[in-house]
């Protein structure tokens, strides 16, 4: 369970989800379901009123701030940072779980700087300070950032959210990147997971209907389902078994 200090009612009340190694899974819902509080619940950004976040059979509030970090990655939705740091700069700050307060950048740190500023495609851009970048190439530089920490685990919330689609693309082509098998969808709504499985499964047209409150047709493509939205339906919230 999950609560903000001072709320009145739970966020996230009994949801219960497990992610496998190497894949990607998409937690989608609309808008005020509560994904980015969940996913500040399983990065120990918000503590859990019951139960707990495992990390490797571990808990994660057990975990010391660095050593979770050498593990466990988030980008919020807006992060923010100080708009005269450059993009090379917010890149090393992704570094700081590998080395102590004192220790100076090593051989291993550039070669995880260099990596991640040319898997993101921001290279040319290492000088420029964060204020002087478009909202896409902040997003990037901040996904830069967080992959330079290296970790296991990688929570993007809403990474295309405001981007033009050429942003948009690039950021899910380092997704891809990253990607060794097949996605997971979890769906959440009102604080509950709804349906989970692969996209096939999951992405079906009562489901858009009694989740996103939405008319659609889905077709099968190559590339996962396909949806063509029609119009909208007032009786969202339903059972998505329905």
């Amino acid at each position: 369970m999950l609560q903000y200090p001072g709320g009145e009612t739970p966020v996230i009340d009994g949801a219960s989800i497990a992610i496998a190694r190497n894949t990607v899974t998409a937690l989608i819902g609309p808008n005020g379901s509560g994904k980015s509080t969940l996913l500040r619940g399983l990065a120990d950004q918000l503590s859990a009123q019951d139960g707990q976040v495992l990390l490797d059979e571990r808990a994660v509030d057990e975990l010391p701030d660095r050593a979770l970090a050498r593990e466990l990655g988030l980008i919020s939705q807006e992060p923010t940072s100080p708009g005269a740091l450059s993009v090379e700069r917010l890149a090393y700050h992704g570094r700081y779980p590998h080395r102590s307060f004192f220790e100076s950048v090593d051989d291993a740190d550039v070669r995880a700087v260099e990596r991640t500023l040319s898997l993101t495609g921001i290279k040319a851009l290492r000088d420029r300070p964060l204020s002087d970048l478009s909202g896409g190439q902040r997003r990037l530089a901040w996904l830069a950032m967080t992959l330079a920490q290296d970790t296991d685990v990688l929570l993007l919330d809403e990474p295309t959210t405001f981007l033009d689609l050429r942003h948009q693309l690039a950021v899910m082509d380092v997704v891809e990147t990253l990607r060794a098998e097949s996605d997971r969808t979890v769906v959440l709504y009102d604080g509950e997971i709804r349906a989970r499985g692969t996209p096939e499964e999951v992405v079906t047209e009562g489901l858009l209907a009694s989740v996103f409150g939405v008319e659609a047709i889905v077709e099968g493509s190559e590339r996962g389902p396909r949806v063509t939205p029609l119009r909208p339906v007032a009786d969202a919230g339903r059972n998505a078994t329905d």
